[in-house]
């Protein structure tokens, strides 16, 4: 019986630590560099980042940013009486462009350094 409540006070304080653990957009903003120049992560055409290599915390960094970055292209669609897939194509088209040598960019559904 002690095992089971020590069992169940364990479980119960990891998950009201696991929110705690959770990274926040100003992280994964600061996390992002690394991410991209360890090639974890990468530029895609449609203004998106894309997990290259699914290790450490690269889907979540790119959950969050590109959860900023479309909520950033809706307010700019909605501005300027755009489509939202034409700013996600434009902002696509320059994030490859910007990406710096070395890093990945998604190229006709392949990953390739740059």
């Amino acid at each position: 019986m002690k095992l089971q409540r020590t069992l169940a006070c364990g479980l119960l304080a990891l998950s009201l630590s696991l929110p705690a653990l959770a990274m926040n957009l100003n992280e994964a903003m600061s996390a992002l560099g690394t991410a991209k120049s360890s090639g974890q992560l990468g530029e895609q055409p449609d203004g998106y980042l894309g997990v290259v290599s699914p290790s450490g915390s690269a889907a979540e960094i790119a959950t969050l940013i590109n959860q900023a970055r479309q909520a950033e292209y809706q307010r700019l669609a909605k501005d300027n009486g755009l489509q939202l897939g034409d700013v996600e194509a434009l902002a696509g088209q320059k994030a490859l462009e910007k990406t710096p040598a070395g890093q990945y960019i998604q190229v006709n559904g392949k990953w390739l350094r740059k």
